[in-house]
């Protein structure tokens, strides 16, 4: 009887198994985690075809160049070069070899991730499942929607918004930001008047005398509706919706705030102002959003973008 032939795995070089046994003995790391640790210096010494105990800066350099070629993520390439420089870090302080080839290496720049959006019929979709919701909930949970999204409210500044909410002009909403920095947003005359259709039932969710300085009151101790309330509400009306509900938030809803508004050809900053930015380069990410769907727009409805036409 044959016996398949098996393979045998590579040896492991020397000053790697050493390295490993370190990292198990001294500082206490998990079996997985040494797993993952001989994995990437594993495909490092395969690239290099030699002992990485070797390798100098040029070659590790080509080896992190290999891998952004064949596609890997960022967060893959960070993990491997801090395997590496742990690795001849630990060579080094041992005396193993003269110096450090990984320090001068640096971590691939990770972009920052684009925000998920809703578009603009799907928040209408959202506003009408709420607007026919009845009684007081109703008429609140079409009100909070309608903030939201016209203003781009935060989650915690839409359950901290004081009453009365407006300033004495009747048209911009008073809103207490991050470190305490307030704003004056502008409000669309849809959430105007949702707002006073609330303000007309707000009498039914006032407990106590000490929740009345809040717009949205609650029987809990903050004495406002909380933001896990707010969240729930939100993936519940989803559903009603026909939405996923990890598609809805507060935050999902502000995004789609500033990103309408800067498709409809909207300054920067004055979105960046509405939205409470201390920084323009927070706002900035909405540009990078609308500059996704417009190249995804070519991709998907361009004659020449599959390459057949011609």
């Amino acid at each position: 009887m044959r016996t398949a032939f098996k393979a045998s795995k590579p040896p492991v070089p020397r000053h790697l198994e050493r390295f490993l046994e370190m990292l198990l003995a001294e500082r206490g790391a998990a079996a997985n985690t040494v797993e993952a640790y001989r994995r990437d210096l594993g495909d490092l010494s395969a690239f290099l075809r030699a002992d990485p105990a070797d390798a100098d800066s040029a070659a590790l350099q080509r080896y992190l160049a290999m891998l952004a070629r064949a596609g890997a993520s960022p967060a893959t390439q960070s993990r491997r070069l801090s395997a590496l420089k742990q690795f001849y870090r630990h060579l080094h302080a041992e005396g193993l070899r003269p110096d450090d080839p990984s320090a001068s290496l640096n971590a691939p720049r990770r972009r920052r991730p684009l925000p998920k959006l809703l578009s603009e019929a799907e928040v209408g979709r959202l506003l009408a499942a709420a607007a026919d919701l009845p009684g007081p909930e109703g008429a609140r949970l079409l009100a909070m929607m309608e903030l939201l999204y016209a203003a781009g409210l935060r989650a915690s500044e839409l359950v901290r918004l004081p009453y009365p909410p407006l300033t004495d002009e009747g048209r911009l909403l008073r809103v207490l930001g991050k470190g305490g920095r307030e704003r004056a947003v502008p409000v669309s005359l849809p959430a105007l008047a949702a707002l006073a259709r609330y303000q007309a039932l707000r009498g039914h969710f006032l407990t106590r005398p000490s929740q009345a300085r809040w717009l949205f009151p609650s029987g809990g101790r903050a004495g406002h509706l909380t933001r896990q309330r707010l969240g729930q509400l939100l993936a519940e009306l989803a559903v009603t919706a026909g939405l996923r509900r990890d598609r809805v938030s507060p935050h999902v809803l502000r995004h789609a705030f500033a990103t309408h508004l800067l498709a409809g050809g909207a300054d920067l900053r004055a979105v960046q102002q509405m939205l409470g930015h201390a920084d323009i380069a927070t706002t900035e990410i909405y540009t990078h959003v609308l500059e996704e769907r417009l190249r995804q727009l070519v991709i998907r409805h361009h004659p020449l973008a599959d390459g057949t036409a011609g």
